[in-house]
């Protein structure tokens, strides 16, 4: 787990909040695998995080809008009632725009969809790094505005040449709900895509650590990889 930056900083302690258990797991390990980021905690629920938070200081919630007891942006609400100046990642799989825009008012930073890789998460963590550290008297409006685009401009090399994010979700969701495992072909028939594109997605899942191939025998000639989706590195 990192505990640090490079520069001897204070790491930025993240409170990770997800009802499913193999995925706060997972979000758990790619916050601690990003230099300068440190994980305070993992909550369950709504309830589980106040505590957390009341006893263990928090610099940003990596948050799922939906809990079992309560929407995420209430826990935020209350949060900010009470004077907790967290700041928020909100991870969710809503598209709902007007959510968007309650989130944005309450002091959410960045939204990341469901379902992402670590290359995502670790590319807006960055961001926030940058923005986080800011610190003194802008010079400028021109400063003012560089701070704040910070947090809302892609930063290029997150996907490689050629893959798009829409179909990366796409593949990705789809390699998820296979209990089995899928094959190239499998995958690009399920997407709507070519085998020769699925792979490309599948084997950067391989690259980034988020699936596993295996070769695939009992068929005559060649055998044929078999992806599965792996929900959390130990």
């Amino acid at each position: 787990m990192t505990t640090g930056t490079s520069t001897g900083e204070a790491p930025i302690r993240v409170l990770v909040v997800e009802d499913d258990p193999v995925a706060a797991d997972a979000h758990a390990l790619y916050v601690g695998r990003v230099s300068g980021f440190q994980v305070a905690g993992v909550a369950h629920s709504r309830s589980a995080a106040v505590r957390v938070l009341e006893r263990t200081p928090v610099d940003l919630l990596l948050l799922d809008l939906f809990l079992p007891d309560g929407h995420g942006l209430q826990l935020v609400r209350s949060l900010r009632a009470a004077g907790h100046l967290a700041d928020v990642i909100a991870v969710t799989s809503a598209r709902d725009l007007a959510m968007v825009r309650e989130g944005v008012s309450l002091g959410v930073v960045q939204y990341v969809l469901k379902p992402f890789t670590f290359a995502t998460l670790r590319d807006r963590l960055a961001r926030y790094a940058e923005f986080h550290s800011a610190a003194g008297e802008a010079s400028g409006q021109d400063e003012v505005d560089r701070a704040l685009a910070v947090l809302r401009t892609p930063q290029g090399g997150a996907l490689p040449k050629g893959l798009s994010g829409p179909t990366l979700e796409s593949v990705t969701r789809t390699l998820r709900e296979s209990a089995g495992g899928l094959t190239a072909a499998e995958a690009g028939t399920a997407v709507g895509i070519s085998r020769i594109t699925a792979r490309r997605y599948l084997e950067h899942l391989v690259t980034e650590g988020r699936a596993a191939r295996s070769p695939q025998y009992g068929q005559i000639g060649r055998p044929e990889l078999q992806y599965r989706w792996i929900p959390a590195i130990r």
